[in-house]
């Protein structure tokens, strides 16, 4: 069985973060394991509390999976601070294995997961052992340090970031207005990705859900493009199934058909 593993924060709301990675995972058939950074106090309606755990017992975590159960791709999430990404970059300059990083530095409902120094940390040390890197449009406009608002400036972000040492990088593009186009920068060359655009509230998580499934497709032997079209595919169903649970920003439907 293909293994893929997890290294982010929880919600105990079971919508994003670590909880929404393994549902993920699990849908589509692979064998999830998780190694925590931070703890939230969260719900649809909003983040109370964030607990960010110390590195050494970040690197504990990661040292008992990768001993036992490696596996053939892994993501991250919300990571907390600088300490805990640079405990991780120390890592990943031996994973043999894809690193998916998906730069989570605010929450749906506002609450920063991601200090600033954080980010700075995260850009030199981190970005250079990703084989993908999926920032959403005010995540790539961080990182790329300009404005990103349209397809065409998403590209350029994609570009700039790219220089910063990853393989591969998806803008995703669900804020825009008009539609919900993603746009791909792989070896040198740009794809944009359209989708449906669907009206709801019903979006919280989706960012993990998305880098969830890339991650999982990967561990299965997709190449990047196929795991980032059927993961794009994923979600859109997954945003339009939701299950309308929770009085604020709602889950979306993680069982929908991979």
């Amino acid at each position: 069985m293909a293994v893929a593993m997890t290294i982010a924060g929880s919600d105990p709301s079971g919508g994003a973060g670590i909880q929404a990675d393994l549902k993920t995972f699990h849908q589509h058939g692979v064998y999830g394991t998780s190694v925590l950074t931070l703890l939230t106090v969260q719900n649809t309606r909003g983040v109370s509390a964030i607990e960010v755990l110390e590195p050494d017992f970040v690197a504990a975590q990661l040292e008992a999976v990768l001993a036992d159960i490696p596996p053939a791709a892994a993501k991250t999430g919300a990571l907390g601070n600088a300490a805990v990404i640079e405990c991780l970059a120390e890592y990943a300059v031996r994973f043999s294995f894809p690193l998916v990083v998906d730069p989570v530095m605010i929450s749906k409902h506002g609450a920063r997961l991601l200090t600033a120094d954080a980010c700075e940390v995260l850009r030199r040390k981190l970005l250079r052992h990703a084989f993908l890197v999926t920032p959403n449009l005010d995540e790539a406009a961080s990182l790329a340090a300009m404005e990103v608002v349209d397809p065409e400036s998403m590209a350029e972000a994609a570009a700039a970031i790219a220089h910063m040492g990853p393989r591969n990088v998806l803008v995703k593009g669900g804020h825009l207005h008009e539609q919900a186009m993603d746009v791909l920068w792989s070896a040198g060359h740009i794809e944009q990705l359209p989708g449906e655009r669907i009206d709801s509230k019903n979006t919280h998580g989706t960012g993990c859900a998305y880098s969830a499934a890339i991650t999982a497709r990967l561990a299965l032997g997709q190449d990047i493009r196929q795991a980032v079209r059927g993961a794009k595919q994923f979600i859109t169903r997954a945003i339009r199934t939701s299950p309308g649970l929770g009085s604020g920003f709602g889950p979306t439907n993680l069982h929908a058909d991979v």
